[in-house]
């Protein structure tokens, strides 16, 4: 095990600043679908739907999904390793590896079509003839995004309570009451669009929270890096 003072925050290697810019330029692949044609209007339709079997570049999101998920995973297992053990810091890591895990297995559990533009989709969905992979993705989709927003939240207080990553500390809190006010957004779309309400923009709320948890990414990444740097001079 490392020593005690080897489990510092500036010691959280440069590895996992890399490994979690790496997840939120991967986490912001979405963004693609501003310069390709996808067929889906980024407005009302899940995210997720562009990772969809039958969507032409389904594969291509899929991936990131993966690598972004895997990135944050092992971002959050090397920051455990060599963390100094404090509570709110390791249990911040470690709902970032929720996150990190989840997402990974939410990118092999792809929808088969996309219930939001197709009608026929959402009928289909409405009467059980969709794969289990349909319920499995909500289910896997969930826990990431519990595990994000735990994240998001545990770290920043860690940050701020610790005295570590001072970009984060800065601008955390904001970014955690935005990704709140996102998250509140896109759950009540979700039920509106289950209840046959329609979907409330539910595209662009999902979007601005996966945006935010990806900017949220890079702040940590800028502190963990500053702190490494730190400790070197």
């Amino acid at each position: 095990m490392p020593s005690s003072a080897a489990r510092r925050p500036g010691r959280t290697t440069t590895a996992t600043a890399v490994l979690l810019l790496l997840s939120a330029l991967a986490y912001t692949a979405w963004v693609l679908e501003v310069v390709i044609g996808t067929g889906l209007d980024p407005v009302q339709t899940y995210v997720s739907e562009l990772a969809a079997e039958d969507q032409p570049l389904g594969g291509l999101f899929r991936a990131t999904d993966l690598v972004a998920g895997l990135a944050v995973l092992a971002a959050a297992g090397t920051a455990l390793w060599r963390l100094e053990r404090r509570p709110w810091a390791v249990a911040g890591w470690s709902a970032l590896a929720l996150f990190g895990a989840a997402t990974a297995v939410d990118s092999r559990l792809p929808l088969s079509c996309t219930p939001t533009a197709d009608p026929e989709c959402a009928a289909r969905e409405t009467a059980g003839l969709v794969p289990a992979t349909h319920t499995a993705h909500a289910v896997s989709s969930s826990l990431a995004m519990v595990g994000a927003i735990g994240a998001v939240t545990l770290l920043t207080v860690a940050a701020r309570r610790y005295g570590w990553w001072p970009p984060l500390a800065r601008y955390g809190p904001w970014l955690v009451a935005a990704e709140l006010a996102a998250t509140v957004w896109s759950l009540a779309a979700i039920a509106a669009f289950e209840a046959g309400h329609g979907t409330w923009t539910m595209g662009a709320g999902q979007r601005s929270q996966i945006l935010l948890i990806a900017v949220w990414l890079a702040v940590l990444a800028r502190g963990v890096a500053a702190g490494q740097r730190t400790v070197e001079r």
